[in-house]
């Protein structure tokens, strides 16, 4: 297949360096004509030369002579090339239309000398202008026969040399849109290589502990550009590396990009990755360090690193020159942190393109060129040679910090990054936990836990290995410290409050008319009918011959009925007593007034003779425009209703720039009207805008958005894009705090009328179409995503629900599943949608967990008292176990109760009186068992006697004497009760002393008995004495069992 070269390209960019050279700035002015010429060399990868063929025909060629001239442009090259070639050259008639010269093509001979040419190409350079000075690229020198004779001709004829390498430069450094679309292309390659491969390689050995040289870890990015999934859908052959990838730890560092990943091991610290991709010959760099627990002094240098980019990124606009740059940022590092003033690297960038690194555009204090919008910079801040003051190993001592990104200049605004891949603290740190601190924290509350306990239960517990203590355990003391936090906290949050008093709303007082004058004069009025008056929404009634007006907001209701021959108008009207509805509660502007509570008019239904109508029709007519007027006023104060409190949005700014991140085909919910609509998605400056396909538009901005999440498909049939408002936004009437876009994936309903095969051709073609559609959808949002994210310097982030953490519930109607985000308790799916914040929340109770039920429901409490609790009902009991851990690692207290309590009277309680609440122990009355610790000591003890208290034969053959013997009242057994729940000094005692304190109260009750006999108080015999006996006395006929005392239960 023969190569095609873009002609047009061709004569857009010739002309562009025709116009510099004519307008004579810089070296320009110097020359006559320019020579290039490329030879082969494999080792030289970017020169010049090879740039310049590649931005004027899309390809190197090798072994090539262009010259230029005023009027004629030659090109010298084998025989194929100049076949290639031939696609630009001027046809006969039209040379010069293109307002270039025209080409003339010179085939060189392979085995000759080539004289021939050489001289007409001299020939055309003495020609050009005045034929003495021509313009090179000096530093480019390539080896080989065919150069060094051309070379020598070139020395021969006393031409005067002048490197035009810079100005060049400045020529072709602004991109057109098609290589702007190339660089994006290997930027988005680059951040797919280091976010998919080299991060997640780099967790693995931090995990997994492994000795890996950094050559190594190079050597396998390497490797990974081979592979599809990496590329973004790129074809691997025109995907290449910039430079061999540069990472590097453990206190060697040299921040340049001439280095190479030595050999030594990672080290677990300040890792630094360099890496560039380079796409269809147009390069990409990115710059980044992980971090692998760093203390806050790292972490603090870090932070004011990303501060000098941010700063650096703004200064870079079109027209400013880059020493200027290079001035703006030293300066915020002499204002603000003087002492890194000698650490910062000694430039922070260079413009990129086909070229990797352009030398005479780099910012540094020096280059006075101007920026230019369409450029393209790799921009790299960092910091070496930082002292780690914690770093006890010589290793871990000095540390260095590194970022870079791929850039584009704009008109005005800062400059826009091109390799998306977020570089907060949070990114690219990797936090692990010290096993060491670990065990002695455990330790520690084990020992805590063991003190006061009984010295049986005690023994117990040492013979448990700490392995052993349980994941409940474990929570159960994370959830004691919560609960303490929790009432400190929330008593603190109700002191700082109580200066803020509620203004309780008046009920808008409806005047119908301001004055008399105003009063309609119609006949009804004279003749006492009922009157209604539209125009100011108000019913004049006769009450005792007086026309009295009454404002369609007082009448609560109307009703008619007809009984004999009279029918019956009631009118009910609002008064104090009487409910306003279920918000509204009695609030009336003036209650002591006199109410007037209801009227009832009366009228025949009999024609009376003359008359046309019969009396009745009046209160018909009334009753039908009462209701019709009571119906718009209710509408109109329903949408005044909706309307309030909502706080007025910034205007959306938007980005007339095409290439804004789209999303075509979504739906929104809740409906803008009726019927769904499909529309677009597109952010702006500070918002989104969806545009629906009848062109309804509903804008959210980016500083109202709460919670914006990204439900992918897995699992589901749509993929959706749901945002939580701060503020609610008012569309289709109604205001929203919920607004979310989807779109469908796959069939949602299917046909069962056909006859499915399990290996039917169809169906497994529909499988696989549908696959790919949800893979394709899920690439689209991704990449959308990523571009909003980029877009807002990461003050927007998306989270994503974790669907292994979900668990079934009902927080509407429908049973549905509930995912955990980093932030927040989410359903997307279902409509309505539910979401609740975890900032938000107090603490969790769950209700009905007892063991022969199913489902348990779940109680959200707010740090509001005010705001309603939150229900999630029918939640299955197997998910409680995954819920609790979910809760305690997000540091939520979290409660159970086997019964359902009234919230609403709960929460009334504590918004009255706070103190008086949490002087009573606040939250710890939902607490099992009842409140203090305590009772929670003793719980969890009787759980551990049982979990390990394993009875002997003997034992059970005790509880058969027992549960033989027959008590001879209830008295008894309820001494017994009393007596065997023991003291402590009792319960301490061994089984010998037991046996000898049983024997002595049986010596003592017979003692007793004789001396009542004798007495003959018979009534007196009876006594606590006795029943204690007896039951000692039980003990006693077993004197040959060998296990420990009867276990006493604790309460």
């Amino acid at each position: 297949m023969a190569l095609s070269l873009d002609r047009e390209a061709y004569y857009r960019r010739v002309k562009r360096l025709y116009g510099n050279w004519q307008k004579g700035e810089d070296e320009y002015a110097n020359i006559d004509a320019i020579v290039v010429s490329v030879g082969v060399d494999e080792e030289i990868v970017y020169a010049k030369s090879t740039a310049l063929q590649t931005w004027l025909f899309g390809y190197e060629l090798t072994d090539t002579i262009m010259v230029f001239c005023e009027d004629k442009i030659l090109f010298m090259a084998s025989k194929k090339k100049v076949e290639f070639l031939k696609q630009i050259a001027n046809s006969k008639g039209n040379e010069n239309a293109n307002g270039v010269p025209a080409i003339t093509l010179l085939v060189r001979e392979k085995n000759e000398s080539n004289k021939g040419n050489f001289e007409k190409m001299i020939e055309a350079l003495k020609g050009s202008k005045n034929g003495k000075h021509i313009g090179v690229f000096s530093k480019d020198k390539f080896p080989g026969e065919f150069m060094k004779s051309w070379n020598d001709c070139l020395s021969k004829e006393g031409f005067e040399k002048v490197d035009i390498s810079a100005v060049v430069a400045y020529t072709i450094a602004v991109k057109e849109d098609g290589e702007l679309n190339l660089m994006r292309k290997a930027a988005t390659i680059t951040s797919e290589v280091f976010n998919k491969f080299f991060k997640e390689r780099v967790m693995e050995i931090v995990d997994a502990d492994e000795k890996v040289r950094h050559s190594k870890l190079a050597e396998s990015v390497e490797k990974a550009i081979e592979e599809k999934k990496y590329l973004s859908g790129a074809d691997p052959s025109t995907v290449e590396m910039c430079y061999p990838p540069i990472i590097q730890s453990g206190g060697n560092y040299n921040l340049k990009f001439s280095v190479v990943s030595d050999k030594n091991h990672m080290h677990f610290g300040a890792i630094t990755c360099a890496m560039g991709i380079r796409y269809k010959s147009y390069c990409s760099n990115l710059v980044r360090t992980l971090m692998v627990d760093p203390p806050q002094e790292v972490q603090d240098n870090y932070t004011f690193l990303l501060q000098l980019q941010e700063e650096l990124l703004k200064e870079l606009r079109h027209g400013v020159k880059l020493c200027e740059v290079y001035t703006a940022v030293m300066d915020v590092v002499k204002k603000q942190k003087p002492e890194l003033l000698g650490k910062v690297t000694k430039n922070l960038g260079f413009a990129m393109g086909i070229e990797f690194r352009e030398g005479s555009l780099v910012i540094n204090s020096k280059n006075q060129h101007r920026l230019k919008k369409g450029m393209v910079f790799s921009i790299n801040v960092g910091f070496s040679d930082l002292i780690n003051k914690e770093g006890k190993k010589p290793e871990e001592r000095t540390y260095a910090l590194f970022i870079g990104d791929t850039v584009l200049v704009d008109e005005d605004g800062p400059a826009t990054i091109l390799t998306s891949v977020k570089k907060k603290v949070k990114n690219v740190g990797i936090f692990l936990k010290n096993e060491d601190e670990e065990e002695e924290e455990e330790e520690k509350d084990e020992a805590e836990d063991l003190l006061g306990r009984s010295s049986r239960a005690a023994a117990l517990l040492t013979e448990r290995t700490r392995n052993e203590l349980t994941a409940e355990e474990k929570r159960r003391a994370h959830q004691k410290e919560l609960a303490m936090q929790l009432n400190e906290e929330a008593k603190r949050r109700l002191t700082e409050q109580k200066g803020e008093q509620q203004i309780q709303k008046a009920r808008k007082s409806n005047v119908s008319y301001k004055n008399p004058s105003l009063m309609p004069k119609e006949p009804h009025i004279r003749e006492m009918k009922i009157y209604i008056d539209k125009k100011y929404e108000t019913v004049i009634m006769p009450v005792f011959g007086i026309a009295t007006p009454f404002h369609i907001a007082t009448i609560k209701n109307i009703s008619m009925s007809v009984e004999g021959d009279y029918t019956y108008l009631r009118i009910n009207f609002y008064c104090p007593g009487s409910a306003l509805g279920r918000n509204e509660g009695n609030i009336f502007p003036n209650p002591e007034a006199t109410f007037v509570k209801e009227i009832t008019y009366r009228a025949s239904n009999m024609k009376t003779p003359g008359e046309q109508t019969v009396p009745a029709l009046n209160l018909q007519n009334a009753f039908r425009i009462i209701k019709e007027v009571q119906k718009r006023y209710k509408t109109r104060e329903a949408e005044e209703k909706e309307k309030e409190g909502i706080v007025k949005q910034d205007s959306l700014i938007i980005n007339l720039n095409r290439s804004n991140p789209k999303l075509k085909d979504l739906y929104i919910r809740p409906n803008i009207a009726q019927k769904r609509m499909q529309g677009s998605l597109e952010a702006h400056v500070n918002g989104f805008r969806f545009t629906s396909v009848r062109g309804d538009k509903v804008d959210i901005l980016y500083n109202n958005i709460k919670h914006a999440l990204f439900q992918p498909c897995d699992g589901e049939m749509i993929i959706v894009l749901h945002f939580h408002l701060k503020n609610a936004i008012m569309f289709g009437k109604k205001r929203h705090t919920d607004v979310q876009f989807y779109t469908e994936v796959g069939e949602i309903t299917t046909d069962l009328g056909k006859h499915q095969h399990m290996h039917d051709r169809d169906d497994l073609y529909a499988e696989q179409m549908e696959r790919e559609m949800r893979h394709k959808l899920k690439t689209a949002f991704k990449n959308f995503i990523e571009k909003v994210e980029a877009l807002t310097k990461e003050e927007l982030e998306f989270e994503v629900p974790f669907r292994d953490l979900g668990f079934n519930g009902a927080p509407y109607r429908s049973t549905c599943l509930l995912q955990p985000t980093s932030s927040a308790l989410v359903n997307c799916t279902e409509w309505p949608p539910f979401v609740v914040t975890l900032d938000e929340v107090e603490l969790i109770h769950f209700e009905r967990v007892q063991f022969h039920l199913k489902n348990f429901d779940m109680v959200i409490v707010y740090k509001d008292y005010s705001k309603k609790v939150t229900m999630i009902n029918a939640i299955p009991v197997a998910s409680l176990d995954p819920i609790k851990e979910w809760l305690n690692s997000c540091d939520l207290k979290y409660t159970e109760g086997v019964q359902s309590l009234n919230w609403t009277k709960i929460m009334k309680t504590i918004v009255d009186d706070p103190e008086g609440f949490f002087e009573q122990g606040g939250w710890s009355f939902l607490e099992p068992e009842g409140e203090g610790s305590d009772a929670e000591v003793g719980e969890s003890e009787s759980e551990i006697e049982d979990e390990t208290f394993n009875p002997s034969e003997d034992d059970y053959e005790e509880e058969e004497e027992d549960s033989d013997e027959d008590y001879s009242s209830e008295a008894e057994e309820s001494d017994y009760s009393k007596e065997s729940m023991g003291s402590e000094e009792e319960s301490g005692k061994d089984w010998d002393e037991l046996e000898e304190e049983a024997r002595k109260a049986d010596r003592e009750s017979r003692y007793e008995e004789e001396e009542e006999q004798s007495r003959s108080l018979s009534r007196k015999r009876k006594g606590p004495a006795h029943s204690s006996s007896s039951r000692r006395s039980s003990h006693s006929r077993s004197p040959g069992r060998s296990s420990g005392p009867p276990k006493k239960k604790r309460k």
